[in-house]
């Protein structure tokens, strides 16, 4: 089951309701900035993870300026759209509210008080300070000039902000970007190559490892390091990883499958 550290006790809390009933997750975003980015980026891994768990998701923006400008950045990142905040009232059968959000202290691209970033669509105020539910936290984040500008680079920049843990805050330059395209370009083409051997179901060991990764407060990281070794394993046979990385990319998003059949396999 899903558990997140609450940030104010600092122990885990269900993040899955025990009735499989449905999960609100709202995202806050102040600004379309490297920090609202990576509150988005969370909430999008944070609905994926509840969904592949079986609970119902609904998905809420509570976005307090530059909503056009964060959909576009988002949709190059491969971020799920979101649906824009409009009242609070509880959806018929909701059960959990969970609330991602930048962390108190989080210091954004420009320096505002979070406290004062109120949203106007009803969603609550931008910070999450003021409503009730369980709270994801992330650290704030920061893009070096010119970083990721193109859409090209935008599975990378996904990659190399999903490859921290969230709660640790991030400054991203073009050699971070570079490292994430480098081990993206490798796995997919590991993938391509292994979806040309026979099929194998994945090992139960690492389906769990994996599960235990991710529902553990979303440790991301801790699924990319299962990958890892996966990868390197001498007793996977190549079918297992095709089908471990493509149950992984469930939760990461990151087009792992994305180019089979476009070459010749190594």
């Amino acid at each position: 089951m899903l558990s997140i550290n609450d940030p104010r006790t600092g122990g885990p809390v269900a993040a899955t309701p025990a009735r499989r009933g449905l999960t609100r997750v709202v995202a806050h975003v102040p600004r379309p900035d490297a920090t609202g980015l990576r509150v988005l980026l969370v909430a999008d891994v944070l609905v994926r993870a509840l969904e592949i768990g079986g609970t119902p998701v609904w998905t809420v923006l509570s976005a307090a300026e530059g909503r056009a400008e964060l959909r576009a950045r988002a949709g190059q990142l491969g971020i799920r759209p979101f649906e824009d905040a409009q009242d609070t009232t509880p959806g018929l059968g909701e059960a959990q509210v969970l609330h991602v959000l930048a962390a108190p202290d989080a210091d954004t691209d420009r320096d505002t008080d979070a406290d004062t970033d109120a949203g106007t669509d009803g969603g609550g105020p931008a910070d999450g300070g003021a409503v009730g539910g369980l709270r994801v936290e992330v650290a704030p984040a920061r893009l070096a000039a010119g970083v990721a500008d193109d859409a090209d680079s935008a599975t990378a920049l996904r990659l190399a902000l999903l490859a921290r843990p969230r709660r640790e805050p991030l400054d991203l330059g073009a050699a971070d970007l570079a490292e994430a395209g480098d081990r993206l370009e490798h796995w997919r083409g590991a993938v391509a190559t292994w979806a040309t051997r026979p099929s194998g179901p994945i090992p139960d060991p690492v389906r769990d490892q994996l599960r235990a990764a991710w529902e553990d407060d979303l440790d991301v990281p801790a699924v990319l390091d299962v990958l890892s070794r996966v990868e390197t394993s001498g007793t996977v046979p190549d079918g297992a990883r095709f089908e471990t990385y493509a149950y992984a990319d469930r939760l990461l998003g990151l087009e792992l499958t994305r180019d089979i059949g476009r070459g010749a396999p190594a």
